[in-house]
């Protein structure tokens, strides 16, 4: 069979396909978000905010440590900023229980930090779940060590 005899049904699976509506076309999944969490063994709560940023899309690999300090000074994370967990998510360092809508939007905005940091273990964060919690701030810091507030919650 040529190519000419086959063009009619060739034409007409083209105009099938172009015709299929967005609803109708398969939906391929987002991939995950890959990253890498540091945290004790013992932590509770950085294994909730693992769940947090599971359920938003990460991919996150945990890495049991006991030594924080080492791994925060080592992502350059200064120390009034550190937490209970660090993680690596493309190119920025997460210190703590920073929300997961914030870690995407540092991925789409994509400022010059080294990373974001939720300072200690803010009630009402994600995986510090406590009603009526009063509002903490997430902060962005550089490399030079200067910081701002990156949100509010």
């Amino acid at each position: 069979m040529t190519f000419r005899a086959l063009r009619p049904v060739v034409v007409c699976l083209m105009m099938a396909t172009v015709s299929m509506s967005a609803a109708q076309r398969p939906q391929t999944a987002a991939a995950a978000i890959e990253g890498k969490v540091y945290l004790t063994p013992t932590c509770g709560c950085c294994g909730k905010w693992v769940e947090h940023m599971n359920a938003s899309g990460f991919k996150m690999t945990r890495e049991m440590t006991t030594d924080m300090n080492t791994v925060a000074a080592h992502h350059k994370v200064p120390e009034s900023l550190q937490s209970c967990h660090t993680a690596v998510i493309g190119p920025y360092v997460i210190e703590g229980h920073v929300p997961a809508d914030l870690v995407k939007k540092l991925l789409k905005e994509q400022p010059k930090i080294v990373g974001l940091s939720a300072p200690g273990m803010p009630a009402g964060s994600p995986g510090m779940d406590v009603p009526n919690s009063p509002p903490y701030s997430i902060v962005a810091f550089r490399a030079d060590g200067t910081t701002y507030e990156f949100a509010r919650r």
